[in-house]
C-alpha cells in the first residue's frame, strides 16, 4: 500500500477528527504534521492527511459529503 496526499487540515486536532471520520467509513487515513515534532504535543500548525492511494476518490467523496470540503483540482 502507498500513502497519497489528500488534503491539509488547519491543525492537528482537526486532522485527527478528519482521519477518524475517514476511518469510520473504512478509508485508511494517516495524519502527518508539517514542521513540528510529536514530542512538542498537539500541533496548532497545519497537518497533512494521507490516505491509501486506492481510496483517494472515496475519501474525497466523504470529505465533501460529510464536511463540505471542496478540492480545487476537481473538474
Amino acid at each position: 500500500m502507498s500513502w497519497t496526499y489528500l488534503t491539509t487540515a488547519p491543525d492537528q486536532l482537526i486532522a485527527e477528527m478528519w482521519s477518524e471520520l475517514l476511518s469510520s467509513y473504512g478509508v485508511r487515513a494517516r495524519v502527518r504534521a508539517g514542521d513540528t515534532q510529536s514530542f512538542l504535543g498537539v500541533s496548532a500548525y497545519p497537518c497533512r492527511i494521507l490516505v491509501d492511494e486506492y481510496a483517494v476518490d472515496r475519501a474525497r467523496e466523504l470529505m465533501k459529503s460529510e464536511l463540505g470540503v471542496e478540492f480545487s483540482d476537481e473538474s
